[in-house]
C-alpha cells in the first residue's frame, strides 16, 4: 500500500481557532495544528505570544495531500477567510501575533505565495494593499492542548459563537465543493 504524500503549509491569518476550524474541514487536509511561529523566544507559550514580546504569529500548521488540493487551492481558501490588509490585527484581535503571514516551506511555494498576491492586488478586489508577511518557515511550536480543535470542542463558547461560526458559515457557503465529507 503507498502512503500519501503530504505537504506542510504553516499560515498566519489572525486568531488560531478561526484558521484551524477552516482547515480541518478542507478535503485533502490531513491534519491541523494551532501554533507559534516566526518569532525569536524559543518555546513560546500562550501568555508570551499574547503579551506581544515573543515575536510569533498565531498559526496553523497543516498536512495536507496535494493531489487533492494544493498549495494554491490552499491559499485561496487562506486569503478568503480572513482580512490580509490590516497590518497586525484581524477584527478586534490586535497584535502582532494576529498578522497576516505565509511562512512557505519551500521555493515552490514562495513563488505559488507571491504569484497569488500579485493576482489578488492587481484584481482591485481589496479595500488596500495586502500586508500578509511572506516569510520562511520558522520553527513552529504547537500550542498548548486546550487550543488544539478549540472550535470543535467550545462551539458554545462566546467567541466562538459570535467570531469563528459566522467565518466558519462563511467558508463553507464560498467553499462547498471543497468540504470534507460529513461524517
Amino acid at each position: 500500500m503507498r502512503e500519501k504524500a503530504t505537504e506542510l503549509a504553516t499560515l498566519g491569518g489572525g486568531c488560531f481557532w478561526c484558521t484551524e476550524a477552516v482547515f480541518e474541514q478542507v478535503r485533502g487536509v490531513h491534519r491541523v495544528v494551532s501554533g507559534y511561529s516566526g518569532g525569536h523566544l524559543a518555546n513560546p507559550d500562550y501568555r508570551s505570544v499574547c503579551g506581544g514580546g515573543s515575536g510569533h504569529a498565531e498559526v496553523v500548521q497543516l498536512a495536507f495531500d496535494p493531489a487533492v488540493i494544493d498549495f494554491r487551492g490552499i491559499l485561496e481558501i487562506f486569503f478568503a477567510t480572513h482580512d490580509p490588509t490590516t497590518p497586525d490585527r484581524q477584527g478586534n484581535d490586535v497584535g502582532t501575533q494576529y498578522r497576516s503571514a505565509i511562512f512557505y516551506g519551500s521555493d515552490a511555494q514562495r513563488e505559488t505565495a507571491a504569484a497569488l498576491i500579485a493576482e489578488l492586488e492587481a484584481s482591485d478586489g481589496w479595500p488596500a494593499p495586502i500586508v500578509t508577511e511572506l516569510a520562511p518557515a520558522a520553527t513552529f511550536y504547537p500550542a498548548e492542548d486546550y487550543h488544539q480543535h478549540y472550535f470543535a470542542r467550545n462551539p458554545a463558547q462566546s467567541y466562538c459563537q459570535f467570531v469563528v461560526a459566522p467565518k466558519l458559515d462563511k467558508f463553507r457557503r464560498k467553499f462547498a465543493a471543497l468540504l470534507k465529507p460529513s461524517r
